[in-house]
């Protein structure tokens, strides 16, 4: 383990979606990687300083992705998965040690079934109605997806109605040209794909991109 990366790991022992937000209010989707270079890659992210990463389960042996990611993070990072669409895959989602449950949709019984678990739940919403379902349902976080097909100025007239206390990250078309924006209207987080992690790209240019990201974020706060 390199030095960065122990440094980087040298958080509280229960890190908490607040806390790992707080600290850098990215998502790392790694939509399509596989068991033999999950590890390496995701020490990559975590060196530049993401805390939350999210293995979508239509990758390739995704519950194994996340159980060698949980048991090699431990603390210093949450560790789930994206894509969770049944109650099922929740159930194999908390087996394999990820704590983290991401949709792209607002299912009510997923969300109840991953309180019931003690798991974290980030569903998918697009509209208000939605956003209050899965609020009422015990979501921890929305996720707003598309974000392509919802403009800042839409965001922030969402956040006008939504309790000031819910995390609201975006997620869809993330890039370091997009963020700006709607971390000026107030988004808690954003969820990063293709413009982070695509199939066939190496723990070192994923790490270039994890930082270039880090940074705009730094930029706007300082």
């Amino acid at each position: 383990m390199s030095l960065d990366l122990e440094a980087s790991l040298d958080l509280e022992a229960s890190l908490d979606l607040q806390a790992a937000l707080a600290s850098m209010p990215l998502v790392a989707i790694l939509r399509g990687v596989k068991p033999d270079e999950v590890v390496g890659i995701a020490e990559a992210i975590v060196a530049a300083g993401i805390r939350i990463i999210e293995v979508p389960l239509n990758s390739p042996d995704p519950f194994t992705s996340i159980g060698l990611l949980a048991r090699h993070l431990g603390h210093g990072a949450l560790v789930g998965a994206g894509t969770v669409l049944t109650i099922s895959d929740v159930e194999k989602v908390a087996e394999a040690g990820g704590t983290v449950i991401v949709s792209p949709n607002t299912n009510p019984e997923v969300i109840r079934a991953t309180k019931a678990r003690g798991l974290l739940s980030l569903p998918g919403f697009f509209t208000p109605s939605e956003a209050f379902a899965a609020l009422e349902a015990g979501a921890d976080a929305l996720k707003l997806f598309p974000a392509e097909m919802s403009s800042p100025a839409a965001v922030k007239a969402m956040r006008a109605v939504l309790p000031k206390a819910t995390k609201l990250l975006v997620v869809g078309g993330v890039s370091p040209a997009t963020i700006p924006p709607y971390l000026a209207v107030g988004v808690d987080g954003f969820g990063v794909g293709s413009d982070l992690y695509a199939v066939g790209r190496d723990a070192a240019e994923v790490g270039l991109r994890a930082r270039a990201l880090a940074e705009v974020v730094q930029k706007m706060r300082e």
